[in-house]
């Protein structure tokens, strides 16, 4: 089983999160969907979400993927926070999936993960982010990073995602049920 992390701060965007949560656990990864505050946290449309635990319950522990969801609020939270810092540097330091969208890759770029690497993001938010090279697409791969535009690219990286996890096969087996155009 593949071990996915999500953390979840306020003023996530909602699509971005729950749709990529949704479409890996239909896949068989067990998704942590962990707190950068205490629950319930309330998203950018004022949607509130309970998560499984707390970021700091599970700080140590390694996953085969760490996701960022989107927001502009929810991705400054993201950046504020050194824990999820620490987490993200030791994942692509340890040759593991991060993957951020929407405005989230500034959060990569700030945590030193896209030095040298090609990404993409919401164009609004190319000049705010510090360090890769911007190119202009729906989904963006660099290595083990995988980074996507915004709330409209959500299913296109969820299935991605369960492909580089799991293979092409298990992300068309799940689409088969889901028949998402990607």
């Amino acid at each position: 089983m593949k071990t996915v992390l999500v953390p979840l701060a306020e003023g996530f965007e909602e699509i971005e999160a729950i749709t990529v949560i949704d479409i890996l656990r239909r896949a068989g990864a067990e998704v942590v969907v962990a707190g950068v505050t205490e629950n319930p946290v309330t998203a950018v449309h004022r949607t509130k979400h309970i998560t499984d635990c707390s970021l700091e319950e599970v700080k140590n522990e390694d996953f085969d993927l760490v996701y960022l969801p989107g927001g502009v609020l929810g991705t400054t939270n993201l950046q504020e926070s050194l824990l999820v810092k620490e987490i993200l540097q030791r994942h692509a330091k340890n040759g593991k999936f991060v993957s951020a969208i929407c405005a989230a890759p500034n959060v990569l770029g700030r945590a030193g993960i896209l030095d040298g690497k090609t990404f993409t993001c919401n164009p609004s938010q190319t000049d705010k982010i510090v360090a890769g090279n911007y190119v202009e697409s729906r989904l963006e791969i660099d290595g083990k990073i995988v980074t996507s535009k915004s709330a409209g690219t959500s299913m296109e990286l969820a299935f991605k995602l369960v492909e580089l996890l799991y293979g092409k096969e298990k992300a068309d087996e799940i689409n088969s049920r889901v028949f998402a155009k990607i």
